[in-house]
Order: structure tokens, then C-alpha cells, then sequence
């Protein structure tokens, strides 16, 4: 029998580094690791102190595995609904592979409209495509408005043109630039934005996260991306509001798979090509302080798509909701276009 944990899962709900949970457990890092990974069976004492140190119970973080084949309990859901039937809108988070972002947007739209928020989890731009069809049409009531943000936007570009009858609207949340003569700067102005020992780190993680593990050294390069992400938050925002970090696992397989991808079809110009073939009404809302340039979606999209508005806010970053000066703007827009 295989001992199957979720303390991953935990941990990040209690915005907790595997260092951190270490300390509080008086353990190694390499044994938070180890047990993450499945490869180490704790104590009682040990298992009592984590699920304690994450606000749980030993039942809820550890169980046996009898077939090998895994436990519906440990698998991430692909799915959370908000609010009631139809579910006419659904939210795609970014990343990719950082799925449950964007349950604070669910949370709040819900109050008028059933919402979906499906997570992608494949490991090809194709496959996440088709889990999300199996979503859009399999669970909600299509047409469907569709709100992607940052790699969401891409996502549900790409699907928009593949499914058109699908989705009643498309609205682009601080998308990524549609053309590779936009993107050269991004990283440059988000090392400039933060503080010398936060530039350091990006670039600590940055290297990690490209370079092979070596054998005698243990590396997490999920817990590597969701800290970069953190830091890379802080670069992103103008002045956010107290928020909890809504992301439920940092998946760094499916993040370098899919960008690899993703990349490529910027820079061959695919990606444009795809708003050919949308029929749908598109919405672009960026914030005026995204390191992401406005014009690089605003300018491509003017020039493909038929039915295209852009919205620029002001005094906003890569992430509208948690933004101090227009979060109730940005639901407000929301609200009056799923009207």
C-alpha cells in the first residue's frame, strides 16, 4: 500500500513554504519534501504536528492507497461551480499551471450569474483545450461567456476560435502581448520595480527553475515557481489591497510544457492568426501599470478582430481584483457585460 499525502495542497492553502513548515514541525526541509513526493512514511508525532501546523486533521492529509491507482480525495478537482444554475459564465485561470487564481472573481460574479471555474491541468496547449470543451460544453449551458486571465486569456482565445458556437463573449483579463516585439521588456521592468534582495531571489529561482537538478540535490521546482510567483506579484502590482494567495498548486511540468508552446505561437504569429476565425464579441481589460504592455493586446487584437473593445484602468497592475483604486470598478465592468 502507497501512502498518499496532500500536504502540498495544504500547505499552500496556509501560505506556508515547505522551509516554513519545516521549522514549525522541528523537521528537515528534505523531509517535507520526501513526504510530499510520497517517498517517506512519519511518525505519528510527526503526521499529528503537521496536520496541526496546517489547520487539519491526519485523516485529511494521510491515507493508504490499496491499488496503486490513487484516491479521488488526493486529485485536484478540474472543477469548482459558484453560485446556481445555468452556469453561463466561466473563469480560466493563469499560470499556466497555477490553477484556482481567479475564485476570488468566481466568488464575487456569483452573486448574479452560476460560474464555473474549470482547471486545466494537461501538459499541451491541445489537451487543455479539450479539457476545457469538456467543461464549457459538458458542464455549463453554451454559449458561454468566457473570462481568461494572463495565460487564461490565451487559453480561451485559442478556444474561442476553435469552438465559436461556444462562447457567447470573449473577455481578455491582463492577457500577455499577442506579438513578440512586445514582450522583450517584461522581465526587465519587473526587475526594476522590486528591491535589491527580491531581484536577487527572481533570479536565484529563475536559474533553478531552468537549470537540471543536480542528482545529489534535492529541488522542488513546484515549490521554486509558486515562490517566484509571489515575487513576481509584488513587481506586477500598483497598490494591492491585503488578499490571500488563492492558488491551490504550482504545477512547474505543465507551466514550462505549455509556455514552451505558448511562446512559439507568439513568435510565429499563430496565435494573431486564431482571431480569424472568432466570432464572438472581445473585450480586453488591462491595467496601465501591467508590465505586460497594453499596446501589445490593445494594437494586434484592433487590428484582427471585428468586434473589439479595449479598456484601460488606471492605477492598476496584473491583477485587477486585489488593485486598491479599482477593484469595484473592475466588477462593475465585469457585472455589466455579463448583463
Amino acid at each position: 500500500m502507497a501512502l498518499k499525502t496532500r500536504i502540498k495542497e495544504f500547505r499552500a492553502r496556509n501560505n506556508l513554504t515547505q522551509e516554513g513548515l519545516a521549522r514549525l514541525v522541528n523537521a528537515r526541509r528534505e523531509t517535507i519534501i520526501h513526504l510530499e513526493k510520497g517517498k517517506y512514511n512519519p511518525s505519528l508525532r510527526l503526521a499529528h504536528d503537521i496536520a496541526r501546523a496546517l489547520k487539519t486533521t491526519i485523516e485529511e492529509l494521510f491515507f493508504f492507497d490499496e491499488n496503486g491507482g490513487g484516491d479521488d480525495r488526493i486529485q485536484m478537482k478540474t472543477l469548482r461551480r459558484y453560485g446556481n444554475a445555468p452556469f453561463r459564465t466561466a473563469v480560466i485561470h493563469g499560470g499556466p499551471g497555477a490553477p484556482g487564481e481567479m475564485a476570488p472573481v468566481a466568488q464575487k460574479l456569483s452573486s448574479f450569474e452560476g460560474v464555473l471555474e474549470p482547471f486545466q491541468t494537461a501538459k499541451n496547449i491541445e489537451g487543455q483545450i479539450e479539457e476545457l470543451r469538456n467543461i464549457v460544453i459538458g458542464q455549463g449551458y453554451a454559449p458561454e461567456t468566457l473570462i481568461g486571465w494572463s495565460w487564461g486569456a490565451w487559453l480561451s482565445f485559442i478556444f474561442a476560435a476553435q469552438y465559436p458556437s461556444a462562447v457567447r463573449k470573449l473577455i481578455l483579463v491582463a492577457s500577455g502581448p499577442f506579438e513578440e516585439i512586445y514582450a522583450r521588456n517584461i522581465m526587465k521592468i519587473r526587475l526594476e520595480r522590486l528591491g535589491e534582495k527580491d531581484r536577487a531571489e527572481v533570479l536565484l529561482l529563475i536559474n533553478l527553475l531552468e537549470s537540471p537538478a543536480p542528482e545529489d540535490r534535492l529541488v522542488d521546482k513546484d515549490e521554486a515557481l509558486m515562490r517566484l510567483g509571489k515575487l513576481l506579484t509584488k513587481a506586477d502590482s500598483y497598490d494591492p489591497l491585503p488578499h490571500r494567495d488563492r492558488v491551490l498548486s504550482c504545477q512547474y511540468d505543465v507551466y514550462q510544457s505549455i509556455w514552451k508552446q505558448a511562446s512559439e505561437l507568439r513568435r510565429t504569429g499563430r496565435l494573431l492568426e486564431f482571431g480569424k476565425d472568432i466570432q464572438c464579441p472581445v473585450i480586453a481589460i488591462h491595467g496601465d501599470h501591467d508590465p505586460h504592455p497594453a499596446e501589445g493586446v490593445d494594437l494586434p487584437l484592433s487590428r484582427i478582430l471585428g468586434n473589439f473593445r479595449f479598456i484601460l484602468l488606471e492605477k492598476c497592475g496584473h491583477t485587477p481584483w486585489i488593485e486598491k483604486h479599482v477593484k469595484e470598478r473592475f466588477f462593475d465592468l465585469l457585472q455589466r457585460e455579463l448583463d
